[in-house]
């Protein structure tokens, strides 16, 4: 939910406040290029990341490149920290929304599947479609900075979760041989 919903947030409201910035629709469409091709082209390695390192630490690696497109994003108004952003964003979501669907997999038994999977849709889809309908008018009422400082309530969040989660396993003694 919340790769998702950060990165449709953010990349709805980037045109706008391009626009705003006084820069061409030829621009803002080209940074949106670069952050869809960010957005897919990891996919090619993401897999291999995750055997390597765990889906923890590459989701982790995820929220915290979405954390840096936002810090990025607020860096200045020229072209270059608009697309950085974007970049960042994009490879930021995939790290973030594919380890974040393995780990959903080890969380159900092979019964709970079909329910499981189409509650976590129905959450991360309405997320996803209140996000894209909020950044517009939260862009306007807060301002492109303040609506990228938004981004790490929800980035701090994620990565408490995930922290608790992992001291969790710690704890839990080894399975007897």
């Amino acid at each position: 939910m919340v790769s998702y919903g950060l990165m449709t947030f953010m990349m709805t409201a980037t045109p706008l406040a391009m626009l705003h910035s006084g820069h061409s629709l030829s621009t803002a469409t080209l940074g949106i290029q670069w952050h869809i091709l960010a957005m897919y082209a990891p996919g090619f390695v993401t897999g291999r990341l995750m055997t390597r390192f765990g889906p923890r630490k590459i989701c982790v690696t995820g929220l915290l490149l979405t954390a840096c497109a936002a810090a990025v994003s607020m860096m200045g108004n020229e072209v270059i920290w608009f697309w950085s952003g974007l970049i960042l964003l994009g490879v930021g979501w995939n790290f973030g929304f594919v380890s974040a669907t393995v780990m959903l997999t080890s969380c159900y038994t092979h019964q709970e599947r079909l329910k499981t999977q189409s509650l976590n849709d129905t959450f991360v889809f309405g997320t996803t479609a209140l996000a894209s309908l909020l950044s517009g008018q939260m862009l306007h009422t807060i301002g492109w900075f303040w609506l990228n400082i938004l981004v790490f309530i929800p980035v701090s969040i994620a990565l408490g979760l995930l922290l608790i989660q992992y001291l969790s396993e710690k704890k839990q003694p080894a399975p007897a041989q």
